[in-house]
């Protein structure tokens, strides 16, 4: 039975205040939680650099620079960086918030090359907001509402956080094209790309420039504030990228795979009947890799743009959701590395394996299983660089509200090397970064992490974490903040070109940068 209206009304303002945020207010610094004195601000020494070994991450000609452009970094997903990140010398945070509660956790973080601008897709009151921020300041400079994602009327309606917390919809996986656009796909079916620029009276503004309306190829009957129980499917958008021919891929998180030809309009749709897809894909010249919650599949568009799959190699997914992922399935993004191959993890029940294949025909080249028995899961996307891949256990965190003060997951980060003879764990480490998108600066030798340690006080420390990619040692830690409001609740660290490593926090962006 739906929920009387007034109670259901209560419940929305209640829902969407506590999990995305209200509408913004003056900006203040966030604030500090309990115990922030008593916690050491710096751990560990300033870092040398020492690049990882490696051929470039090639640029896809349709989507802006190398480690400027999307979530994962680039169109291969390597979750690397062609620049320096913090080296530890001397650094100062800065950090935002809007007051009125949560101002809403940002997912993404780009940067366009020509004005030197953050574009990023957070979340704010109801609604997930495109903004343009100023680097320095972490001030928005303009923004625009995207809409508000349907599982949010789902979970106020069936009384059910989950639906909220597990839904990568709504426009979190977009990208900057060359032109320092971004393609973002919203919760009401569309695909847009947005220019930002100056107005006559000198203020920065965001531009709809094309508007592919996907509704005619998509089951949309999702719940609403007015009608929370709708008859039939709704399928939202997970993500969008291009591939290296120029046509814009989407997915569906019920396994609906399409294609649009920016120039015409055309588009080309497939579905992988019985499938879901909760994470984003990644793209190389030989094709588009997806992964479901039961394959990884290889593509590429036929001449009409119509997604044709060049092959599929099904995985162990395991005999339920861990505590740890969204879903019951692999909890990676794909990762194009080193001399042709891609990589997932598989949501094996006793122990996850790192699974390496052929980009050219699926064969499997190696696999390995991480870290302890029964306490194995993740959630993010590998870090793949040379022939080396960087894997982090979220086994134990399921999402801010249900982490305990002082709690944290179970911790472990392995760099994975893919030799001639095999996969071989060459390092863990024993980091506890709960469900962070960690990255790697190249020419740094630095694997980023966002980190935080059980304690008995019950002080919730957040630091931003730096290892050694060639050692698995700790090389620095700096603290950004203490408590519930420093949680990043599944949001990635982003390096920005400046050296700046960026974290996306319930309490807003939080920079980490050295002091000349």
């Amino acid at each position: 039975m739906p929920l009387p209206r007034a109670l259901a009304a209560v419940c929305a303002v209640v829902l969407a205040g506590a999990l995305l945020g209200a509408p913004p207010a003056s900006a203040a610094p966030v604030p500090d939680g309990p115990g922030r004195g008593l916690l050491p601000a710096y751990l560990g020494a300033p870092a040398t650099p020492r690049p990882l070994p490696g051929t470039p991450v090639p640029a896809n000609p349709y989507q802006g620079p190398v480690g400027w452009s999307s979530m994962h970094a680039d169109s291969h997903a390597s979750d690397t960086y062609p620049f320096l990140g913090p080296l530890g010398r001397n650094p100062s945070v800065v950090s935002e918030a809007k007051g009125g509660g949560l101002p809403g956790l940002c997912s993404t973080v780009t940067f366009a090359r020509r004005t030197g601008l953050i574009v990023a897709q957070c979340t704010r009151g109801q609604e997930f907001t495109l903004r343009l921020i100023d680097p320095a300041t972490l001030k928005d400079l303009a923004t625009f509402p995207l809409p508000p994602r349907p599982s949010t009327v789902q979970a106020v309606f069936g009384l059910d956080l989950d639906k909220v917390l597990t839904d990568t919809s709504g426009g979190a996986y977009y990208y900057l094209d060359p032109q320092d656009r971004a393609v973002v796909a919203d919760a009401a079916f569309h695909v847009r790309r947005f220019a930002h620029e100056r107005g006559p009276d000198g203020a920065w503004r965001f531009r709809v420039t094309d508007d592919w309306d996907l509704r005619g190829y998509l089951p949309h009957a999702c719940p609403t504030w007015t009608n929370p129980w709708p008859k039939g499917e709704c399928d939202p958008i997970t993500a969008v990228g291009p591939d290296w021919t120029g046509l814009i891929w989407w997915i569906t998180k019920r396994g609906r795979i399409g294609t649009i030809e920016p120039a015409t309009g055309r588009i080309k749709a497939i579905r992988l009947d019985g499938e879901g897809v909760q994470n984003s894909f990644a793209a190389a010249r030989s094709g588009v890799s997806i992964v479901s919650d039961h394959a990884l599949y290889q593509l590429r568009a036929a001449p009409d743009g119509t997604p044709a799959i060049l092959w599929r190699r099904p995985y162990d997914r395991g005999s339920g959701r861990k505590v740890g992922q969204l879903d019951q399935g692999s909890g990676t993004t794909p990762t194009f590395f080193g001399d042709g191959l891609v990589a997932i993890t598989d949501n094996a029940d006793d122990r996850m394996h790192v699974l390496v294949h052929r980009a050219s025909d699926g064969r499997e080249v190696c696999r390995v299983p991480v870290f302890a028995s029964g306490r194995s899961a993740t959630d993010n996307s590998l870090i793949g660089y040379g022939n080396s891949l960087f894997v982090e256990n979220n086994h134990g965190y399921r999402n801010f509200f249900e982490l305990p003060p002082g709690g944290s997951s179970t911790g472990g980060v392995s760099r994975v090397d893919v030799r001639a003879d095999g996969c071989r764990v060459a390092w863990t480490s024993a980091e506890r970064s709960p469900s962070t998108v960690a990255k790697a600066s190249v020419p740094a030798g630095l694997v980023y992490l966002y980190t935080k340690e059980p304690r008995r006080d019950l002080i919730d420390a957040w630091y931003l974490t730096a290892v050694d990619a060639h050692t698995g040692r700790t090389v620095f830690k700096v603290l950004t903040g203490t408590g519930k409001w420093f949680d990043n609740n599944w949001a990635p660290i982003t390096l920005g070109p400046d050296g700046t490593a960026y974290v996306g926090v319930l309490g807003g962006l939080v920079a980490v940068r050295d002091r000349p």
